[in-house]
Parts: structure tokens; sequence; C-alpha cells
């Protein structure tokens, strides 16, 4: 699945967006577990979510809190490993490789469109 963000800051790479989903609980439970690495033009779609921690993770991620119409409400940078975070209404996360906010332009206030 792919995707874009409107309202997505300007003068960034871009570039397509490819979205894994999550949507079982087995893959909303193990996220991005076990893995060292998520290609940068990649991210993991959790859903339903509004709350993820980083236990048991090998690396680094940036995070973005989505609502039930895909605008952004939250972000986080460089979210470390043994970390969680929470947004209170939102109903979908993004998990991007650290940098990934900053590559698609990912801000509070971008909504995403699934092609």
């Amino acid at each position: 699945m792919s995707g874009r963000l409107e309202g997505a800051h300007d003068g960034v790479e871009g570039g397509p967006l490819h979205i894994a989903q999550a949507r079982a609980w087995w893959q909303r439970l193990l996220g991005l577990m076990g893995r060292t690495r998520l290609p940068a033009g990649d991210c993991l779609a959790i859903a339903p979510c509004n709350a993820i921690h980083t236990f048991f993770m090998r690396m680094t991620i940036d995070v973005a809190f989505l609502d039930e119409q895909g605008r952004v409400l939250k972000t986080r940078y460089d979210l470390m490993p043994w970390r969680a975070s929470l947004c209170l209404g939102a109903a979908m996360v993004l998990e991007f490789p650290a940098g990934g906010l900053d590559r698609f332009g990912v801000r509070e206030g971008s909504r995403l469109v699934w092609d």
C-alpha cells in the first residue's frame, strides 16, 4: 500500500511512501520489534492505536499519531528503544525510521491520503 501526505512542509525529499499495515492484534503487538532497520521510504501503520512503545526494539524511530481522518495530531522524533508515547484522540500511528518525519515533511496538521 502507498500513501502521500497533504500539507507536508515544502522542500523535502519526500518521494513515494510505502506503508505496511499492522491491523491484527498480533501484528500491532509485534510492530517493528526484532527488526534492525526499516528502509528510508517505508513506514508501519498501526491501527487502531493511540499509544506505542519501543520495548525490545533495536532502532530509533519517528512517530506520527493520526486521527480518524488521517490528520497528524502529534509527532515524536528520535524515539529511542525502551520508551513509550501516547496521544489521546489518535486512531492510528505511523512508525518511520529515524529522520522519516523530516524526510517526508510530516508535521502536525498534515493529512495522510491513501493511494
